[in-house]
């Protein structure tokens, strides 16, 4: 189930909701009990491909020259 973050504007407390992705545009009221909150956006990291941790990925080989795309094992 996504989660989603708010913010109490009168209160300045950050928080998060677990909710269906349905309901991602629902008022959240703070744990204060305070109705004035706003959703933030937030961003997600994700590690690379493989455990690589990030890195950007390997290009393909040049066409042709066998599988190790230099044409040295014929």
């Amino acid at each position: 189930m996504p989660r989603y973050e708010y913010r109490c504007r009168q209160c300045d407390t950050t928080f998060e909701v677990n909710r269906p992705m349905s309901e991602s545009g629902e008022p959240a009221s703070c744990p204060g009990g305070h109705a004035d909150t706003v959703k933030l956006l937030s961003t997600v990291a994700l590690a690379g491909v493989g455990g690589r941790g990030g890195a950007a990925p390997r290009p393909a080989p040049a066409a042709g020259g066998g599988c190790c795309g230099g044409g040295c094992c014929g």
